[in-house]
Order: C-alpha cells, then structure tokens, then sequence
C-alpha cells in the first residue's frame, strides 16, 4: 500500500470553495494535514472539513501572501472557469482574473519558501489542430508544443505553466503541473452555465420525463473522455508526492461520444431519452484523448473509476438536487465554521457568487 507520512504538515488548497478544490481539502485531512482552504466563496453543498477557511479575492497579492502565511505545500486550484459555453464567451475576464492570481500567488509561495506548489492546468493546452477528429490519437504530454492551445483559457494555463517552470529552475521552488482531463462527480456545479458536460447532462435527464427527449449541444458525435472526482484528487496527491517537475495529464484513457454519454447517464436513470441536438451551440474540439503512458511511468498508477460507474453516484446526487430545487428545497446558505473565516472586505461587500467570479476550478 502506498504511503506518506503527513505528520506536522500545513498545506494550503485555494479554489477550496469548488468542486475538485474542496474534495481535495478533505482528502488531504483525511490522509492527516492540517489544511487552509481558501476561495472567494464558501463550498456550495457542504460545509468545508478543511481546519482553517479564508474567504479572500486571491486577485490581491495582499490576499496570496495571507494564504500562504505558515504553510508548507499550496495546491493552487483557484480559477475562473466553467464549461466550454462559459468559457469560450468569457476570454477577457477569464485570462486577467486567473493570470492576475496564478502571478500573484507564485510570488507570495516563492517569498514564503514554501516546499512545494502545485499549479493545475488542462488538456485545453493541447493545439487545436490534433483535436480535429473524433478518433484523434490521445494526447501526450510533449504535444503541447509548439503551442496552439484553446482561446483565452488554453493560453493562460499554457503561459502559467511555463512560469512555473522558469521559477522552479531559477528560484528553486519545487512545482508540480498537473493538465486535468474532464473531471465529474457529486458537489459540482450542476446548473447556471458553469457546469460540464457531465453535470449537465444529468441535470437534464433528471429533469426530463421516463421519456422524454433533452438537448444535446452540437452534432452528439464529438468524443472526450471524464474522470472521476476521487481518482483526481487521489492523483493530484500522488504527483505532489512524486519527484516528477513537468507538466503530467490526470484523465482516463476511456473515450466516449457525447451521444454516448448521454445513454449512459439515461440507462442510470432508468430512462428513454432521446437526443435533440443543437448544432448552433458550442461544442469545443472534436475530439480528445488522454494519453495515460507517462503517468503511468511516473506514480506507477493511474485513474481506476469506469464512467458508467462514476455516473451513477453523480446522478443521483444531481437528480437529488433537482428534486430539492423543484420542491423549494435548496440546500441552506453555510456560514463559516469556528476557525473559518471571511475577510473584513469580503464581509462587508458581502457579494453574491453571482455578481463575482467563480475562482475555483
């Protein structure tokens, strides 16, 4: 079994408040941190198991070196991001406020000496022109270059990913880069337009008859591939864990159309579900892949969860979700825990998530 001590450590995980983020914060109490979550909002769904929350706009640097303050580790998750609707109409605001934090929170690791620092990037690195069929070869690592990442998003992943490099070489701190395949499961956004795939599709289902018929964006035939919300974070740990100072993929190996994913989620439901595609919609690249050789080579592991047996967790909890929100049942505000916090500004603003940013990834 594989083991590591985590005995005295203080890690810091920003982006705390979303999805991947707040897994991750309570994986790592479980395996024996104490962990500071950070985000410009609380989690959604459930309180945060982190032992200290700070509500902070990591867009300040006055903000990054208060959350790196006494740390040993930061896993940097904190992004303005969303599905591929959010983010291909979204390109100016995405780029400043996840350039403006990512900059920011290197420098205040760097100054804090911290050990280690994880940077999470994506598969939307990858050129445009090697994701142009359905059965495009899967994606290595060494194909990000010469670049040709997707607009706005891609670009500032692929920038951030070579600062961190440029300063692991000439100010020796330790980073680790892992480019997240897509990632699905429970406490995600499920609604709102910042969702993925996944998500949405199993909101539509669950809100769909036992037949019925739910949209599909674009010609259902473009193919991806997803991976489960435990599989990631237990991979994110294991490369902060390893030796290994380039950029990793963190994804599956099983690809599946759109079409595809919508049977599976509709035979999880119990469900006849026709698709009604919309070909005006978005629907990214045409297809993409993980290659999973490198991460094999490097942790000795790889993701383990099969879509069909992610899903059914995942639509569960969204078709409870959908059930809560028809009935006028939505979940209660959180407030902070004791020994969680907001910042005196962010209390005082005390802005909706609407009005703001999501900076989570």
């Amino acid at each position: 079994m594989w083991v590591f001590s985590a005995m005295n450590k203080k890690v810091l995980v920003t982006g705390a408040g979303g999805f991947i983020g707040h897994h991750l914060v309570s994986y790592l109490v479980a395996q024996g941190y104490w962990v500071r979550g950070v985000d410009i909002k609380q989690p959604e769904f459930e309180v945060s198991k982190g032992n200290e929350f700070l509500q902070l706009d990591l867009r300040k640097r006055e903000n990054c070196d208060k959350a790196v303050e006494g740390v040993d580790e930061v896993y940097h998750l904190a992004a303005d991001m969303g599905g591929i609707g959010y983010i291909s109409q979204n390109k100016a605001d995405l780029c400043s406020n996840n350039t403006l934090m990512n900059i920011h929170m290197l420098e205040a690791s760097r100054e804090a000496s911290v050990a280690r620092f994880l940077f999470s990037s994506t598969a939307c690195v990858y050129p445009q022109q090697l994701q142009e069929t359905v059965d495009a070869p899967a994606l290595k690592e060494e194909d990000a270059f010469p670049a040709n990442p997707e607009e706005g998003y891609g670009w500032e992943k692929i920038y951030m990913e070579k600062l961190c490099q440029y300063y692991a070489e000439e100010f020796d701190l330790p980073t680790r880069t892992v480019r997240f395949h897509n990632v699905y499961g429970p406490l995600g956004t499920w609604q709102g337009g910042r969702e993925k795939s996944p998500a949405a599709i199993c909101r539509k289902v669950a809100e769909a008859a036992d037949v019925d018929g739910v949209e599909v964006w674009g010609d259902g035939q473009q193919t991806r591939s997803y991976m489960y919300i435990d599989d990631c974070v237990e991979g994110i740990y294991r490369l902060m864990r390893s030796d290994y100072g380039k950029a990793l993929n963190l994804g599956t190996e099983e690809q599946v159309s759109i079409d595809q994913l919508v049977d599976y989620v509709a035979e999880v439901a119990g469900k006849e579900i026709e698709k009604e595609h919309d070909l005006s919609k978005p629907q990214g690249v045409r297809g993409r892949n993980s290659d999973n050789n490198k991460l094999r080579e490097v942790l000795g592991w790889e993701p383990a969860t099969s879509l069909k047996s992610g899903l059914a967790p995942t639509y569960r909890w969204i078709e409870e979700q959908v059930y809560l929100q028809k009935e006028g049942k939505t979940p209660e505000f959180i407030t902070p825990q004791a020994g969680q916090q907001e910042s005196e500004e962010e209390a005082a603003r005390n802005v909706s998530v609407e009005e703001q940013p999501a900076l989570e990834h």
